[in-house]
């Protein structure tokens, strides 16, 4: 029975230390090294990336094997308490967890914690294999906190996810401040990323042009008409009205594809990119840079277009840390 009760505890010790240290590997590894990992055809790193994607299960399988870990502890240690004494006495059982408590925590908490903190990347993936097995294992349980970590967010109006990555995104942002003070990063460098972190709680509907103040050209005005009109306003790429439907902007012309084309009507236009009008800022940002376009339209759900982009007042909008609406649109778009 001693050896039971040893083997019982030498295996619960190592998941605890296995879970606890995973989990602290899991909020510190690098998710961009875990994804170009992925991308070269590492399965454990494909894996890992899908769990980050779903933190929930992860912290619920962790949750479950904890407690798992700690059962099977404790249940060694009454049991070789049992065979040592051998009498049934409170007091001994009472007092063996509490002298092994140490112990316990040394090598099944701050040991495990204190080497994923520092190589969480590698350790992860050592051990990859082995939680995505009792992810498996105690799917019936973690499915069940999965439920209930929903219903929470339903209830409480906001995902425990959204308030992990703000407290996560306050961090980095005091991390910024550090290596400003150090003379670390210049103070652009550390204003560009603020601005880049403040700009996450938002999506572009906060950064669009309504239509009501886009300046537009109608499909049958001639070259001349739209060149002056860019000339007015001041304006380096002019919104088309579609020809059936005069509140849908659809379509674009670049003012220099217009003026060296020798087409007498508007012939050089350009498909406008539709972007939803819950997409982040700089998500935006980086699919017309993609793109290479300038301009795009911002639709509803419905695909309705609420608004148009520019990608030059975007860009400094970002830069500067602004997030004005209705500014007039044209003359600051060019």
């Amino acid at each position: 029975m001693i050896w039971t009760a040893l083997l019982l505890g030498t295996v619960g010790l190592f998941l605890s230390a296995f879970f606890s240290g995973s989990e602290t590997g899991f909020y510190r590894a690098a998710r961009i090294r875990l994804v170009l990992d992925a991308i070269g055809g590492d399965r454990i790193s494909r894996g890992l990336v899908w769990l980050t994607n779903r933190p929930s299960m992860f912290v619920a399988t962790s949750l479950v094997g904890n407690n798992v870990a700690n059962y099977m502890t404790s249940l060694a240690i009454v049991m070789a308490t049992s065979r040592v004494i051998q009498s049934e006495s409170w007091f001994a059982e009472l007092l063996a967890p509490i002298v092994l408590a140490p112990v316990l925590f040394v090598y099944g908490e701050l040991m495990p914690k204190y080497l994923f903190l520092h190589a969480p990347n590698r350790l992860l993936h050592r051990g990859g294999g082995l939680f995505f097995a009792f992810t498996v294992l105690f799917l019936p349980v973690s499915a069940l906190l999965w439920l209930l970590n929903r219903s929470l967010a339903k209830l409480l109006g906001e995902s425990p996810e959204k308030v992990r990555l703000r407290i996560a995104r306050r961090e980095l942002q005091g991390i910024l401040e550090e290596g400003h003070e150090v003379g670390i990063l210049y103070p652009a460098q550390k204003k560009l990323a603020s601005s880049i972190f403040d700009s996450a709680d938002h999506t572009v509907r906060r950064y669009l042009v309504p239509l009501s103040e886009v300046a537009r050209a109608h499909a049958d005005m001639s070259r001349s008409d739209v060149l002056g009109l860019a000339s007015r306003l001041n304006l380096s790429e002019v919104p088309i009205e579609d020809a059936e439907s005069r509140k849908e902007l659809t379509r674009y012309v670049r003012v220099i594809d217009l003026a060296l084309s020798g087409m007498e009507d508007t012939g050089v236009v350009r498909p406008m990119t539709a972007i939803s009008a819950e997409v982040a800022p700089i998500e935006a940002l980086i699919r017309m840079h993609t793109e290479q376009e300038n301009m795009a339209r911002v639709v509803d759900a419905e695909g309705r277009t609420i608004g148009i982009l520019y990608a030059s007042r975007l860009r400094r909008q970002l830069l500067r840390g602004e997030a004005e609406r209705g500014v007039s649109s044209s003359k600051k778009s060019g």
